[in-house]
């Protein structure tokens, strides 16, 4: 397969590109900053140099030709502003629905977070900005003709991966390593399972092949 991953700088995202490397797909890591290009070479990845913030759907579609897939796993950062919440988390999202579409891609998986549909719409705070924009961004995905995955993860860690987790509609609080989070993404891919699926993911004990297996649309 030829994924393309936006956001492919990111740690899941890296995480992502070095386990479809190793399994022989092909990785195209879209990513704004040249300097992180070396980066993902390491990491087995092919480098695409694209500032979601800049493109538009029609532009982003054309280097998506020859493209299977497409994960969106960008995010502005935890020091970003409550805008780049939209621009990124939400409109980078829906601008890579966009560009798929037109690109003629139907399988889409996007890395959300848990909780996302639990903000509060009259805050301005940016963790709740944040979770709105994730929202939006995930209803948005769900409405389209694609075969879906959202995965919204618990806190990330940067632990060893178990290969183990817990996937439900609501799992309730707890921890996932980064690594697992993008072993899910992979399996979903590789696999071609967990479509028109949403669910929260943390660290459990079922090996992550059956838990996707078992996501109940």
């Amino acid at each position: 397969m030829r994924i393309a991953i936006a956001g492919g700088h990111g740690a899941i995202a890296l995480h992502i590109e070095r386990q479809l490397s190793a399994a022989g797909h092909e990785a195209i890591a879209i990513v704004r900053n040249p300097e992180h290009a070396s980066d993902v070479l390491a990491a087995g990845g092919i480098p695409v140099i694209i500032d979601l913030e800049k493109v538009d759907a029609r532009t982003l579609a054309l280097d998506l030709q020859g493209i299977d897939a497409v994960v969106f796993a960008a995010g502005a950062g935890p020091n970003s502003s409550a805008e780049r919440k939209y621009t990124v988390d939400r409109d980078g999202a829906i601008l890579l629905a966009d560009a798929a579409d037109l690109a003629g891609i139907r399988r889409y998986v996007l890395i959300s977070s848990m909780g996302a549909d639990s903000f509060d719409p009259d805050s301005d705070d940016v963790f709740q900005i944040y979770l709105r924009a994730k929202s939006e961004a995930d209803a948005n995905v769900r409405q389209r003709d694609f075969d879906y995955t959202i995965i919204r993860p618990g806190a990330l860690t940067n632990d060893p991966p178990t290969g183990e987790v817990e996937l439900a509609e609501s799992t309730g609080r707890g921890t996932i390593a980064r690594a697992d989070v993008a072993a899910l993404v992979v399996a979903a891919l590789v696999d071609g399972i967990a479509l028109n699926a949403q669910f929260e993911a943390i660290s459990g004990d079922t090996p992550i092949p059956d838990a996707l297996a078992a996501v109940r649309y």
